[in-house]
């Protein structure tokens, strides 16, 4: 079976190196620094589960390199859902499947729409991980699992086949029917929890010792739960106290990818995480004042960030 990993930042990196580790044919998508320093000295995992490299040899900018996939771990970041999506055409086949494992709740249409040929399996990992240098992918926290399953028909022998590749390779992961809900459940934690790292600057140790600011993650919650009832998707209401619990699961360190896409000056998820939100908001009429406050208060950076990107890159 080989598996392709698009984007190997924290999550697509630290999943594709378990999968890797167990002995099957990953081959890892990156760009830049941290592609350079793959192809010299490989993948390097810093993680709470232990330590390991990934030999070099698997690491490239084209997909086509590749060839054809059985599997594709979509890693990228949402705003590059659809350019990237059409990178992989050469790649894939009727019997192809892939599971997006982004922030947000539309990727997996867009996918869908951008390539038909595949299917398209949703996924939500819920991992604490990113690339502390390049070539390198620091595990902190969280449970290290995934929870996927098919977006546009029922549960089939090829999801079941996933799976135990998954188990095999050591990784925690459900397999879900509903997977609407599930990507719902983990965007109201990102939009309130993850956000809210980036916009106060603070882990996850001072936002639970701040009852204040809890506060102030659970009315973000909530309003996010109203707006996935008006889209018709029902899961179990606002518990603060398995709120709390789970956020004890990550080391005390723990901020979200917004935050160090934020300090590391590069664009943010903003558009498709809050944005989202107020977009749904006004036209369902719903009123979303804390996730107006956060994505008024970040655009901004991501915009001035977008900027100096495009500006790099017409210069080089």
């Amino acid at each position: 079976m080989k598996i392709l990993v698009m984007g190997s930042g924290g999550v697509g990196g630290f999943f594709g190196a378990v999968l890797a580790r167990s002995g099957l044919e990953v081959w890892f998508v990156a760009r830049g620094n941290h592609l350079a320093a793959m192809k010299a000295g490989g993948l390097h995992i810093r993680s709470s589960a232990g330590n390991w490299i990934v030999p070099a040899g698997t690491m490239t900018d084209r997909p086509s390199d590749a060839g054809t996939a059985d599997i594709v771990l979509f890693c990228v970041k949402s705003y590059d859902t659809e350019e990237t999506a059409q990178q992989l055409a050469p790649i894939l086949s009727p019997q192809s499947v892939v599971i997006s494992l982004q922030n947000g709740i539309e990727n997996e249409e867009i996918l869908h729409r951008t390539v038909p040929k595949a299917t398209i399996f949703g996924g939500a990992a819920y991992i604490s991980a990113r690339i502390s240098a390049p070539g390198e992918i620091l595990e902190t926290g969280g449970l290290q699992r995934i929870a996927f399953g098919p977006m546009f028909g029922p549960i089939d022998k090829r999801a079941a086949e996933i799976l135990a590749v998954f188990l095999q390779a050591g990784i925690k992961a459900d397999l879900r029917q509903d997977m609407r809900a599930e990507l719902w459940r983990k965007f109201t934690f990102i939009t309130s929890v993850g956000s809210l790292t980036a916009l106060t600057r603070l882990n996850h140790r001072d936002m639970l010792a701040s009852p204040e600011t809890m506060d102030l993650v659970f009315a973000a919650m909530k309003e996010t739960e109203t707006i996935a009832r008006t889209h018709g998707v029902l899961f179990e209401p606002l518990n603060p106290d398995k709120v709390i619990e789970g956020l004890r699961r990550f080391d005390g360190d723990t901020r979200s990818s917004m935050y160090y896409d934020l300090m590391n000056e590069k664009p943010l998820e903003i558009e498709s995480l809050n944005g989202t939100i107020v977009r749904m908001g006004k036209e369902a009429n719903v009123p979303t004042p804390i996730h107006q406050t956060i994505y008024a208060s970040l655009l901004p950076y991501h915009r001035r960030h977008v900027s100096t990107m495009n500006h790099e890159r017409s210069r080089s």
